[in-house]
């Protein structure tokens, strides 16, 4: 394949001068046909300048889009720290906000815990009370040998009933259970009689037993529940 020099300088961008000195030189291979001077070239070599061409203008166009790319300036900087920093206060106030949830659930456990500790020291401590009064009363009456409600004269309540028909005893204790009362009614009753006894006529004593007179009296009052 041949070519002018216009067409030689044209299609491989080079001056007339460039050309002429390398046609001296002998660095290119020509003819001469009619006056007219052409430079012999292959396919392939124009083919291979195409390629390089091509590839140089594609850097170019690389090179002209990284040139018109916007640059980065010092307040893009400082907006993209600000808002990085702004995401970092939110993720630390989510984090104290989960902490302080966690800290308030320990505490209302703990309080919790704290009150049925509570209930079931003061359920033990009214039980031992309970206890206490008893034993109290109990010793209470032991101790007592003579009182204003002793009965006199008689030993037992066999005798009572031998020896005076017309008064009719009964122990609290047994007349309790007569009714239809639970466990902790007929305490309450008991106490309640253990506690007038000594300022109270109707309730007799003997040998540290309380006992009713319902010929005489009325223990209604007393009775209730």
């Amino acid at each position: 394949m041949r070519l002018t020099l216009d067409e030689y300088s044209r299609h491989f961008r080079m001056s007339k001068e460039m050309i002429s000195s390398k046609l001296k030189e002998k660095k290119l291979n020509y003819i001469i046909d009619d006056g007219v001077t052409y430079i012999l070239v292959t396919r392939n070599s124009i083919e291979s300048h195409k390629s390089g061409d091509e590839i140089q203008l594609k850097s170019q166009e690389e090179a002209t889009k990284a040139l018109a790319k916007p640059k980065i300036t010092v307040a893009t900087v400082l907006a993209l720290y600000q808002r990085e920093n702004q995401q970092l206060k939110e993720k630390i106030a989510q984090l104290e906000s989960k902490i302080d949830k966690l800290i308030d659930d320990k505490e209302q456990m703990l309080r919790d815990e704290m009150n049925k500790i509570e209930q079931v020291y003061s359920a033990k401590d009214e039980q031992l009370k309970n206890i206490l009064e008893l034993v109290n009363a109990k010793l209470m009456i032991d101790n007592r040998q003579q009182t204003v409600h002793e009965i006199q004269d008689y030993e037992t309540i066999e005798d009572i009933q031998i020896n005076d028909n017309a008064s009719q005893l009964i122990e609290l204790r047994d007349y309790l259970r007569t009714l239809d009362l639970k466990s902790n009614q007929r305490k309450i009753i008991k106490k309640r009689f253990l506690a007038v006894y000594d300022n109270d006529i109707r309730v007799l004593q003997q040998n540290g037993k309380l006992y009713l007179d319902f010929s005489k009296y009325d223990y209604s009052d007393l009775l209730e529940y």
